[in-house]
Formats: C-alpha cells, structure tokens, sequence
C-alpha cells in the first residue's frame, strides 16, 4: 500500500478553514462504513488531556459512515491489549486510537504485530523502522499555542509575576514552559515566570499547594502543565486571580478569570488515519504538525482579555501560520546565561533539536 498523502490532506483542511470538524474525510470512501476504538487512560470529563481526546472523538462520531467505540480508565498494562483486542474482535475496529503514552510499548507494537490488518495510531511515540507497518504515531506542536497565551498573559498581567504549576521537567513540557514565557517576555522584558513542578502528572493537592504559593508570591496569572488543570485553575479563580489553560478549556471553572488556553485539536489526526483507513493507505508513521495544520489551538478569549490583547494574539497566530514567526529564534539564554540559541539561528516547531530540550530561558525562576 502507498502511504497516505498527508500534506495534501493537511492543505484541504486550511482551505476548508480553522474549523475541521464539519469536514467529510474520505468522501469518496464514505460509502465505506469505518469502526474506529479509542482508549483512554483516564475519565473522559477529567477537563485535561483525556477530555481533549474525548472532544475529537465525539466531532470523529459525526463524520458519515463512523462508528466510535470508546473505553475510559484503561491502565497502561495488559488491560490495554485485553481493550483493544475486545473493541477488534467484538466490535470489528479497524482502527485503534491509543491516547496514552504507556499504551505504546508493548502494548500496541504486540496488537499490530498479532492484528496486521488493523491500523493502531498512538498518542506521542515514536515509530522507527523494524516495528509493524500498520502503526501511526502522532502529536502536536503544542507549545505554539503556549506561546500565545504567553502573549495574552503577559499583556494582562500588572504585577509582571506569572506562576506556572507544572508536572515533570520532560522535554515536551519543557518546551512549551519556555514558549509560554518567551510569549509574555515578547509583550515586556521585565516579566518573570515562576514555575513550580509537582513532581507528577496528577497530584490535585500538591496542586493546588502550588497554585497558592505562586499566588501569594505575587503572580496575578497562573498557569498548568498538568494532566488535569481542573484543580489549578479552580484554585487560581478562588483566588480572585487570571488564568490560563491547557489540554482542553477550564473557562468553565473560571468564568471570571479565565484568559484563554492552549488546546490539542486532535480531530485533525484522527481525520487524517480515518482517511488513510478509508482510502487503503498505510498509516503515516510520524505525524507532526501544529497550529497551521489545526493540529493545536487556543481557547476562545475570556471576557477579560483586552482589545490590545487579543489583536496581539491573533497576530502572533498568523504570524505562526505564515511562517515569519519561529518562538524558538537566537539569541536565547537559559536562566543560568548561558547561550542556548546563537543570534540568527531559528529552530522551527519541527526541529528534532527541540525533542531533547532540556533548559529553562532567561526569565523563569525554576530549576529543570
């Protein structure tokens, strides 16, 4: 089988709009009915990561001819394969959405090995030659719309003291920590972002300990990086302070301080393998892309964001769009002083350089 032209793909999609989810992919293979099993690790409410898998599912569930099964609070052990081997035997998926990291190995290389005829996509690992052709690995630039709320956030904030709650020190979470900090560093210099890691992915009341510490030291616009934002969010409201989301919105939570947030938009990749099922194609193995391919996306403003605000975001969006904007452009220190990016040197989003990132930038009170 060829592969699937995904580039053409992604160009239909930008000429349809910022709004994919109303596109019929495949219409020429729609008369061709499509089962398709997506496991989550967690609840689908969970207002994070799981919940933004959850949102594409249920746009995926109104394509023509798409049948969804979906199974929660799946662990990553044996379970998983027991969860999908039930969804293609009983349910007759062919194709398998995996959403969680440790669905990956072994669990998904030994289900595409045992099912060959199955395509298995999963959430940020990464294929490499000798593993089964029917996989697909996917993720999204999501620091890009970090950045941007960098922008917004530095543009409300008084203080000039931002907080953000994160998990873990990994690269991808590194990556859009420093975007979020190089954005609202681009509206005022003397800003500073103060990041506290929990030290886990959820962990609600070491969270919510640190949203109120960067609070009381001074930060008027907290920030998450965390698998379930809920708590932090929540908290930064109570507090009579601004926030800024991620994974999916938590304006819901915050209807009076909510700013805006950086979003996954995973529809546009399940779209994508959908359409190579569809149309007989193998599954593309590394499939990575951001907010020009509608792959991430910011959540709409809160009523707080000003005029000056927004204009600067949107901006900053098609600036991205366009390509005359890179977030990670030279000279760019660490918070030691150190040179990380020499002066006329850009690494775009699709840099493999930025897969070990391993820094904090100038800026951000924090230790990696």
């Amino acid at each position: 089988m060829k592969p699937f032209d995904r580039r053409s793909f992604l160009q239909m999609l930008a000429a349809a709009g910022s709004a994919p989810f109303v596109l019929d992919i495949g219409a020429a293979h729609a008369e061709t009915p499509l089962t398709v099993g997506i496991l989550y690790s967690g609840s689908k409410q969970d207002y994070g990561f799981n919940q933004s898998h959850a949102q594409a599912a249920a746009a995926l569930k109104k394509q023509p001819g798409i049948k969804v099964i979906e199974e929660e609070r799946v662990p990553e052990t044996i379970a998983a394969q027991r969860s999908m081997e039930g969804m293609i035997r009983q349910d007759g998926a062919q194709l398998i959405l995996a959403t969680s990291f440790g669905y990956f190995k072994p669990h998904v290389l030994e289900m595409a090995a045992k099912y060959p005829d199955v395509t298995f996509a999963h959430t940020g690992g990464v294929w490499t030659a000798g593993m089964p052709e029917n996989i697909g690995t996917f993720y999204a630039y999501i620091f890009e719309a970090q950045y941007i709320s960098g922008i917004v956030a530095g543009h409300m904030t008084k203080s000039k003291k931002l907080g953000l709650v994160a998990a873990k020190p990994t690269p991808n979470l590194l990556r859009s920590i420093n975007a979020f900090a190089i954005g609202a560093r681009s509206v005022d210099p003397a800003i500073q972002v103060q990041v506290i890691f929990t030290g886990d992915w959820v962990l609600p009341v070491r969270e919510a300990e640190a949203t109120n510490t960067l609070v009381d030291q001074g930060a008027d616009v907290i920030a998450a990086q965390v698998d379930s934002p809920k708590v932090v969010i929540e908290t930064a409201e109570k507090r009579g302070v601004m926030s800024c989301g991620y994974h999916s919105s938590q304006a819901e939570v915050a209807p009076n301080g909510y700013l805006t947030g950086a979003e996954w938009n995973w529809i546009t990749p399940y779209l994508v393998y959908a359409g190579s099922v569809r149309g007989g194609k193998k599954p593309e193995h590394y499939l990575r892309a951001g907010i020009s391919d509608h792959f991430v996306k910011n959540s709409p403003f809160g009523k707080l964001v000003t005029p000056e605000a927004r204009a600067a975001a949107d901006k900053a969006r098609a600036d991205l769009i366009g390509g005359t904007l890179v977030v990670y452009s030279g000279p760019l220190k660490d918070n030691k002083g150190n040179v990380v990016i020499p002066a006329g040197v850009m690494q775009s989003s699709n840099d493999r350089a930025l897969d070990g990132i391993n820094y904090l930038v100038e800026g951000i009170i924090g230790q990696v």
